[in-house]
């Protein structure tokens, strides 16, 4: 079985169905499975008719749309392979990406992005033919073509529409074509990494890889026909590109939205499930955050207090729920437990009457405004435990899941019915995880941290022509070294952790642990998430250049500086802030909200420029690239710690 193959038997079964629903491109296009299924087949047949053959690597460098899937599809089921890439990237990061991967054909987003090609990237690579996805070719700039064939989207799938005809009526007049059959270790796909650092690798995915994701995600989202998805990160991003196709076979509806349109799209379209990274739950709590803030004084006093009261309830059901998270393999006493069981029942008997009429009263508006019925399925990165614990409180279920694009992606996710917080849960099926020792190697005990590494079906086959690269972190017996720091909960029959045993808990990577002459270790990530619960602080980069202590890279909120200045009286004449006191007022805010962490921040750099996909201090999955913000901030660190 190849990939390719979901399409027809979600076709036989939802025929009618709206698969994909697509309202900012234009044309608007609305699909059914059976319409989807012809498409894809169309486009596969087109690509055959102007000479694709197996094998064979053709790039797709283009943003999510119902067009992306139908050339991704087409392209796979030609036995060919897709070199997949955003139109964010650098046009010198996607020559690398096309030559590197000896791609000999191109399928493009737009005109627009085309035309940013053509100086830089287009006239200087070997093309058999060009594909444009939207728009017209008359709006490409020509010049730069040089005899390369272009094609749009129409233009291929009516070609693939005729030679289809034509094939059917040989095989009535009893003519026979074979195809040749795309076995499951075949090469799906080559999915360069975003590299948060280093150079990007091309990851070697095969069908085999993605079918594991496509059978086994059921566990984690039992999506039911009919159920709506939201669709807004990059499609060629291994996580998003697995959920659509596990949830293409179960009959749903994928709605395509952007990052400017989200808020409006889940109102309107008030989706089952949405598929996302943790920035995006976290900028729903920010902008739930903010209206209650401009709501009156009673009734911000009124929200705030209930949702405290939520947040308490919650935490006193976790206990008897036996959910609480912890890395001590010591099975509590008996009594202790039950003291503690008892006292939990009761605080949270009492608390039920008010957490209810907070369901009334707050989060029901809540919940019309974002949607999200079922499940927000978060991966990519970190998920804050503030922003974890608000969503349960307020009854909107977020699961976290771990994974990378070398494992196709998905490793762990928590499930619906056992989701337990500051975890992202137990492995997927057929899927074995140990933590070893940095330094020895060794396996560790439950509840011990280390390095995660992962043995499974969904392991990529390594990175192509890398055979260094994919030795360093694939091993003779299939370990994938993952390079995040973890530990896995420790099994306990009875007590309030009785549920976690088995479930992976992650504390950030090993390459970016600062290690400090005092021998301790520093995971810039744990303090990171408390920094990020200032309102104060938009973005933050902890830093420990001079090994004795810790600093950060922060840049500002400064609507909310100002207004904190002002309630404190201490702007100048003009109104405006002075550096010093903008320092001392993030100060406060550390001092505030890291009272938890083992280590304190030092000294401070303030940064004006946010860090962006576009000036490539984040991912094209909103991930920062630790080592670019370092190496264009260097000299000012430096001075930092003068």
């Amino acid at each position: 079985m190849a990939v390719p193959d979901i399409w027809r038997t979600a076709a036989e079964k939802y025929a009618d169905r709206v698969a994909l629903v697509d309202p900012y491109h234009e044309p608007p296009s609305e699909l059914t499975y059976k319409q989807l299924e012809q498409e894809i087949l169309d486009f596969s047949q087109g690509l055959r008719a102007i000479g694709v053959a197996p094998d064979e690597k053709i790039a797709l460098f283009a943003d999510n749309s119902c067009r992306w899937l139908v050339a991704d599809q087409g392209i796979m089921a030609t036995g060919a392979i897709n070199v997949v890439r955003g139109t964010r990237s650098s046009d010198e990061e996607l020559f690398q990406i096309y030559t590197h991967s000896e791609s000999i054909a191109l399928v493009v987003d737009s005109p627009q992005f085309f035309n940013r090609l053509a100086e830089s990237f287009i006239s200087r690579i070997n093309a058999r033919f060009i594909v444009l996805l939207w728009g017209e070719k008359s709006c490409l700039n020509s010049e730069v073509v040089n005899g390369i064939p272009l094609y749009d989207f129409k233009d291929i799938t009516q070609l693939g529409r005729e030679s289809r005809n034509t094939l059917r009526h040989s095989h009535e007049q009893g003519q026979q074509v074979v195809f040749e059959t795309i076995t499951p270790d075949d090469v799906a796909t080559l999915i360069y990494t975003s590299g948060t650092s280093g150079t990007p690798k091309g990851v070697m995915l095969t069908h085999r890889n993605l079918l594991h994701q496509i059978k086994n995600l059921w566990d984690f989202v039992p999506a039911v026909p009919g159920d709506r998805f939201l669709s807004m990160l990059p499609p060629w991003h291994a996580y998003e590109r697995a959920s659509e196709y596990f949830i293409f076979t179960y009959g749903i509806q994928q709605v395509y939205t952007t990052v400017k349109y989200l808020k409006e799209d889940l109102q309107r379209y008030q989706p089952q499930y949405i598929v996302s990274v943790p920035l995006v739950y976290e900028t729903l709590y920010s902008s739930i955050q903010r209206q209650i803030s401009s709501s009156s004084t009673a009734r911000k006093f009124v929200a705030l207090a209930l949702i405290k009261i939520s947040l308490l309830y919650m935490e006193a059901k976790r206990i008897y729920e036996g959910t609480v998270l912890s890395n001590n393999p010591v099975k509590p006493s008996f009594i202790v437990y039950m003291v503690n069981w008892l006292s939990a029942r009761i605080v949270a008997a009492l608390l039920w009457p008010l957490h209810n009429l907070a369901k009334t009263l707050v989060y029901k508006k809540i919940h019309s405004a974002i949607g999200i019925s079922k499940a927000g399925i978060s991966g990519g990165g970190s998920l804050p435990m503030h922003v974890d614990k608000f969503f349960e409180a307020v009854g909107v279920k977020v699961q976290n899941g771990y994974g990378l694009t070398e494992t196709s992606p998905v490793v762990a996710a928590r499930r619906p019915f056992c989701n337990v917080l500051g975890t992202v849960g137990h492995p997927v099926k057929h899927t074995e995880i140990k933590v070893v020792d940095m330094e020895t190697g060794e396996v560790l005990p439950d509840g011990s941290k280390g390095v995660v590494k992962v043995r499974g079906p969904q392991v990529m086959k390594g990175y192509y022509k890398n055979p260094s690269a994919t030795n360093k972190v694939l091993d003779q017996e299939g370990w994938f070294d993952t390079g995040d720091i973890g530990w896995i909960a420790p099994h306990c029959p009875t007590g309030p952790s009785r549920k976690c045993g088995g479930m992976l808990v992650l504390e950030g990577r090993a390459k970016d642990t600062i290690v400090l002459t005092t021998g301790e270790n520093v995971e810039p990530a744990e303090i990171e998430e408390a920094a990020s619960r200032s309102d104060l602080i938009n973005q933050i980069v902890v830093v420990g250049q001079d090994k004795r202590r810790i600093g950060a890279l922060i840049v500002p909120n400064y609507d909310e500086v100002l207004a904190t200045a002002k309630r404190k009286s201490i702007l100048d004449g003009n109104n405006e802030l002075a550096k010093d006191k903008v320092l001392n007022l993030l100060y406060d805010e550390l001092r505030t909200w890291m009272v938890d962490c083992s280590f304190q921040i030092g000294p401070i750099l303030i940064v004006d420029e946010p860090f962006t996909v576009d000036n490539g201090l984040l991912t094209p999955t909103l991930k920062l690239r630790r080592d670019k913000v370092t190496a264009k901030y260097h000299r000012e660190i430096d001075a930092l710690y003068k």
